[in-house]
């Protein structure tokens, strides 16, 4: 029988060689924008416009127009095949709006506004808030959940913690490539993001309740095996499923980044690492976590650490 379990300490490795990266992006990010990601006019105050000519052009040379225009600072990305351009900047009222598209199409030729959207402070604010409060009562709402469905199996409320440090390792590894992506390539962070992040964590403790509700089944059938085992034969009876589920939607969401517009690749591509985050930390992170507890594995560790100066 493959032995999934007696492997953990490479598995929490290989998740720490993944996260680290993006605590330092996300760090980086803290120091310069002052967030753990680039954050969109969603999440602060400006405008966004977007436009499209009938040629290819340069962000730069777009960005010399509309600073002529008195926009001071402006974010210029070109998208697809450089016909289309997002111009984000500070508010700028309508008749600066109309002063801009005149100079750009002056410079460049005809153009086709698609979007034009400005935000307040006081959404971006309340954006912000509303973001942090819908993570948090989704997690406090996964472990009651799971400390409720887990209440006649001996210690439930490890199971929420274990499924809740999956759905942190999937939030550190989604926030983290955005982060790493926003300091390189400039992306950033807007409503989509966080559709994308409690879309992920919903895969996530989906995939993690799968095993988690095997192993409750288990437990009463094997006693007298070791808890190690049991949970590694279920692991294994539940692999297949789990699987076949997240494989399924990874193909779509495939197929999407590559052939989807432009707009949603960002939201397409973090649905497309979180999930697969999801798949690997609910086999290989939240059940070996229990093992690791019912084990006492951390605190032996702690033990004998302390022992070996006495010793000494």
């Amino acid at each position: 029988m493959l032995d999934i379990i007696g492997k953990r300490k490479w598995y929490f490795l290989l998740s720490a060689l993944v996260i680290i990266p993006g605590l330092v992006a996300i760090g980086i990010s803290f120091a310069r924008y002052g967030a753990p990601v680039r954050l969109g006019i969603d999440f602060t105050s400006g405008s966004l416009l977007e436009v499209r000519f009938d040629r290819a052009v340069m962000p730069g040379d777009v960005r010399a127009v509309v600073e002529g225009q008195g926009v001071a600072d402006p974010r210029v990305q070109t998208v697809g095949d450089g016909q289309t351009v997002v111009i984000r900047s500070r508010t700028i009222e309508a008749e600066a709006k109309l002063a801009v598209e005149a100079a750009l199409e002056q410079r460049f030729g005809s153009l086709t506004e698609l979007r034009f959207e400005t935000v307040g402070p006081s959404v971006g604010r309340e954006v912000t808030r509303a973001a942090v409060a819908a993570v948090t009562v989704a997690a406090l709402a996964i472990l009651a959940y799971i400390v409720m469905a887990f209440r006649k199996v001996p210690n439930a409320f490890r199971y929420g913690v274990c499924a809740l440090a999956a759905m942190l390792h999937d939030i550190l590894v989604s926030v983290g490539l955005f982060s790493l992506m926003g300091l390189l390539a400039g992306w950033e962070a807007d409503a989509l993001f966080l559709t994308a992040l409690l879309t992920v964590i919903g895969f996530s403790v989906q995939d993690t309740i799968v095993v988690f509700d095997r192993i409750r089944e288990n437990v009463p059938k094997r006693r007298g095996e070791p808890y190690e085992l049991i949970v590694n034969r279920s692991l294994l009876e539940t692999l297949h499923r789990s699987l076949a589920t997240q494989l399924n939607a990874m193909f779509v969401l495939i197929a999407i980044l590559f052939f989807g517009g432009a707009t949603i690749k960002q939201f397409v591509a973090v649905m497309l690492v979180g999930m697969l985050s999801g798949s690997y930390s609910s086999i290989f992170n939240a059940v070996p976590l229990l093992v690791v507890w019912e084990k006492d594995e951390v605190g032996r560790f702690f033990r004998q650490l302390r022992r070996q100066p006495a010793m000494q």
